[in-house]
């Protein structure tokens, strides 16, 4: 299809999206305390985490709150055993190996920062270590062994992993490998990586983002979390936007990184994620259904808006200290 049929496409969506869009956008000027939204459902526990650390009393006035709120509500999700795509409770990948990727931007000043770390092992709380690339280093990225020994230097807290449940998981997938049989179906396939994105009405943008990657993926693969501009980015200017889904089809596109400058462009929220889902899907030359690509974002105002292609895409939301589990606009 050629880029006005993808057009017409996402067009024929916007009746069905306006019950949608009221669910999953709130008027800034009901904001008191700041908004924090997070990819799927598993995501509320850490939106409210999150949220308390950013209006906790103690850090009223310190610079790093945001980001202190963006750690504190990613770490709570990557404490989670049960959780199979996020921190310690992960997938391990195709060696029987967990390897962990994460990414923090900063947009409380003019000068955006960023850290990432990828393929870490040995380590349950990427989240932690990527800040510590953004503070403590000139870089922007470390990865795989040197990743690990950079967080031992920092301190960081070590994990022993994979859990036995997602080990086990493993072994029966690895089984079936060797059989040559097909490998069983991996439950809620679609739940994985947490973006979180924290907004202050002063207009203050925090982002992060963590997973597991692919359950049993090939040693050393990175999909889309870790990369700034990937699964993450953050324009203190503009906004903010994330992603959640199949990291190829979110990163050969740039896809959080478009969705921002689409808002630069003068785009709302949802505006810029529906066209950003076009140009994938233009690009990749298959309808928006077969890709698995979600997104949210929000803007300098805290519009926000969240849009997506799986069926049960949702994202978790707390705005003044209310939560409460929504569902995105979807792109069929």
């Amino acid at each position: 299809m050629d880029r006005r049929q993808w057009l017409r496409l996402v067009s024929a969506t916007s009746c069905a999206a306006t019950l949608a869009t009221r669910q999953s956008l709130a008027s800034p000027k009901a904001y008191q305390h700041g908004v924090v939204i997070a990819t799927w459902p598993f995501g509320l526990e850490a939106c409210q985490k999150s949220y308390e650390t950013l209006v906790d009393p103690a850090r009223k006035g310190k610079p790093q709150r945001l980001l202190d709120a963006v750690e504190a509500g990613i770490r709570v999700t990557e404490s989670d055993p049960g959780n199979r795509w996020v921190g310690i409770g992960g997938y391990p990948n195709a060696d029987g190996v967990l390897q962990l990727d994460a990414c923090i931007m900063d947009g409380q000043r003019p000068r955006q920062r960023s850290g990432s770390v990828a393929g870490l092992v040995g380590y349950g709380h990427p989240i932690s270590v990527a800040r510590k690339v953004m503070e403590e280093t000139p870089h922007a990225i470390l990865v795989g062994e040197d990743a690990a020994r950079f967080a031992k230097a920092q301190g960081c807290e070590t994990a022993q992993t994979p859990l036995p449940e997602a080990l086990q998981a493993w072994k029966e997938w690895k089984a079936k490998q060797s059989e040559g049989k097909e490998a069983p179906k991996v439950p809620g396939q679609d739940h994985d990586t947490i973006t979180l994105l924290a907004w202050s009405p002063t207009h203050e943008i925090a982002g992060g983002c963590s997973t597991s990657g692919l359950a049993f993926k090939m040693p050393g693969r990175v999909g889309d979390s870790p990369i700034v501009g990937g699964g993450l980015y953050v324009d203190p200017k503009v906004g903010a936007a994330g992603a959640t889904g199949t990291g190829e089809n979110i990163l050969r596109y740039c896809g959080s990184f478009l969705a921002v400058e689409k808002m630069r462009q003068g785009a709302t929220p949802e505006q810029a994620l529906r066209e950003v889902i076009a140009r994938i899907a233009e690009g990749e030359q298959r309808p928006p259904s077969e890709l698995s690509i979600n997104f949210l974002a929000i803007d300098q105002q805290g519009n926000f808006a969240a849009v997506g292609t799986d069926a049960d895409y949702q994202i978790s939301v707390v705005i003044d200290g209310e939560g409460s589990r929504q569902p995105a606009i979807r792109i069929v």
